[in-house]
């Protein structure tokens, strides 16, 4: 089972949940229950300048990666200003609130596992605290301290640079296997939030695909989603195939057979969530693995 669709601001309301709790925050709902995913809610966010999202909390963590403008989230004590390329990871059961700036924000965000079913039961309790009076300074995000938010680097996704040692001074992620980029057949991924930065039950990660990269048909025990950013993508996904291009969106469900190919000869970008988090072992399963063996097995059938 898969979805696909695509960003659109002119599709975006006001929460049902948040009407009387929120200024200028509307959102697009992209990922969820409707459309088969019970692990996943993906959804695209909008809040105009200086609007803003009352104390909440909610029983579901939930990713922010900020596209554009600037948002401040107020929680655990800490203020901690986004912009562009900026991620926060906010766990299950923590208040936060929401202030946007001078030109208002847009981001992407994961919430696992999706919304409870509607009234059925509630998955989101607003406190009635000022989380702003009692926040501290403007948290750095280059600080160790700071392990829920950060800024990622589109430069650190350069192929080139692998081969040379990164400055102190670079603004980006300590240098680590945790946070190191990852590149194979051309393809290159970042990981964002993990159990690293405390996520229990989803990931996020961007993804680069060079010019004639390609990842063959497979599946996995989990639900992903994928926010094309970046150039023409070539998908085939379970045997139909199909071209995304930047604010489309694909959900694969588990079992969900799909493959991506680079022939534009740009570069390729999107970013990807997983949920649940993946298994230690066989969180792939190549289409093309298995064909083999079916194979190898009929010819010795035959002998």
């Amino acid at each position: 089972m898969y979805f696909i669709t695509r960003i659109d601001q002119a599709k975006a309301v006001v929460p049902e949940v948040f009407a009387g709790h929120s200024k200028g925050f509307t959102k697009q709902e992209l990922v969820d229950r409707a459309v088969g995913s019970p692990h996943t809610d993906l959804s695209a966010n909008w809040i105009a300048a200086n609007g803003n999202v009352d104390a909440v909390v909610h029983s579901y963590e939930f990713s922010m990666y900020v596209l554009k403008g600037e948002v401040t989230i107020y929680m655990m004590g800490e203020t901690i200003t986004l912009k562009e390329d900026h991620v926060v990871v906010v766990p299950i059961a923590t208040s936060y609130q929401l202030q946007a700036g001078a030109q208002g924000a847009h981001w992407l965000q994961c919430s696992a596992p999706g919304a409870v079913e509607r009234p059925r039961r509630k998955d989101t309790y607003f406190t009635g605290e000022d989380l702003r009076a009692g926040s501290g300074a403007t948290v750095d995000l280059r600080d160790p301290r700071t392990q829920r938010a950060f800024r990622f680097d589109p430069s650190s996704m350069n192929l080139n640079n692998l081969a040379v040692g990164s400055k102190v001074s670079d603004p980006t992620v300590s240098a680590s296997m945790a946070t190191a980029l990852l590149a194979y057949s051309g393809i290159g991924v970042r990981m964002l939030v993990d159990q690293r930065v405390h996520a229990k039950l989803h990931t996020m990660f961007i993804v680069d695909y060079q010019p004639t990269a390609i990842a063959h048909p497979h599946d996995h025990p989990f639900e992903e989603t994928y926010t094309f950013t970046q150039g023409e993508t070539v998908g085939l996904i379970e045997g139909k195939e199909y071209t995304f291009v930047p604010g489309d969106v694909l959900w694969c469900g588990v079992g969900s057979d799909h493959g991506f190919q680079n022939k534009s000869g740009e570069l390729v970008r999107w970013i990807e969530t997983q949920s649940p988090q993946p298994p230690i072992q066989h969180s792939y399963r190549f289409t093309r693995d298995w064909e083999y063996l079916d194979q190898k097995l009929e010819g010795e059938h035959k002998h």
